[in-house]
């Protein structure tokens, strides 16, 4: 019995982690470019709701999905305007994109608190989903958890074997070295701050559609700073993000179930856990110094050119 309990934690973990993995390589995506982007909260829940109320009115929760990773991408581009158009301080920009997503999503979503939505059920994969162990805890779950796998590794191949990749790496990185080279650094980073909206969009709408199928204030709860947390922690690396997403999912978890076996711990506590690991994590990291892989340029400005 204490075997299939700790399966059945590890599938959650899986679930709990995915919305905070695509939040997270999201976030990647758009560090890479040299735009640091504090409102992947507001994108994830303008994303959330986005895909609850098109899943709802359409009753397709896949084009609810995809409408959720347009939406982050619209509401990035906010952030973009002012760091690459007005040359804003990215660090305001992106405090000011969440209070303004929140906000917007919950007093939009006000009417739809409690309500239901059509999503994403549970699909088991032929095969794979008998194997032992590694079956229930990575095949059996619905169709944006499998997307969630192919993610990490196209983005590791995006950065390290592509021409456009190398290309977001240099705007990152040496920027003034890329101009020299005859590279689009702005447009390298609008698509850095376009692909990472879409990722955080995508993060939401797994909330929505997957992990609840409704829609309550607030949905996110600081999902989207620990998925600012987990950059740091993944040292930028895909693969580092999905170990940090599943850690996290994993803590948020267990805090779950531990409420629902009536431990006498104060619920209080037991919500803080996954903000508690997100500190650790950073203290931690910052200990490490000299493997950090931040590009060179992230959060600095780039003139534009005449």
């Amino acid at each position: 019995m204490t075997f299939e309990i700790i399966i059945a934690l590890l599938a959650a973990t899986v679930q709990s982690g995915t919305p905070i993995l695509y939040a997270t390589l999201g976030e990647i995506f758009t560090e890479k470019s040299g735009v640091l982007n504090l409102g992947v909260e507001g994108a994830m829940i303008i994303g959330a709701l986005t895909a609850f109320i098109v899943a709802r009115f359409t009753g397709n929760p896949v084009l609810g999905f995809l409408a959720a990773g347009l939406a982050g991408s619209l509401a990035t581009a906010i952030h973009g305007v002012v760091c690459l158009g007005f040359q804003g301080n990215q660090v305001v920009s992106g405090l000011a994109l969440t209070i303004l997503g929140v906000g917007l999503a919950n007093y939009i979503g006000t009417g739809y608190v409690g309500m239901s939505a059509p999503g994403f059920q549970p699909l088991a994969i032929p095969g794979l989903a008998d194997i032992p162990v590694m079956g229930p805890i990575f095949f059996q779950h619905d169709p944006l958890v499998y997307v969630s796998y192919l993610i990490a590794p196209l983005l590791w191949l995006f950065f390290a074997r592509t021409r456009f990749g190398l290309g977001l790496r240099a705007a990152g990185e040496y920027p003034a070295a890329a101009i020299a080279a005859g590279l689009n650094v702005a447009a390298y980073r609008w698509l850095g701050i376009m692909v990472g909206g879409f990722f955080m969009g995508l993060g939401g709408a797994y909330l929505s559609l997957a992990y609840t199928h409704l829609w309550t204030t607030n949905l996110t709860a600081g999902r989207g700073w620990i998925a600012v947390a987990l950059v740091i922690f993944a040292f930028w690396r895909p693969g580092r993000a999905v170990f940090g997403a599943y850690l996290f999912g994993g803590i948020m978890a267990l805090q779950l179930r531990l409420q629902a076996s009536g431990t006498q711990l104060p619920s209080s506590i037991l919500l803080m856990l996954p903000y508690v690991l997100t500190v650790l994590v950073l203290v931690l990291s910052s200990w490490r110094k000299g493997t950090s892989e931040q590009p060179g340029a992230l959060g600095v400005n780039i003139e534009p050119v005449d």
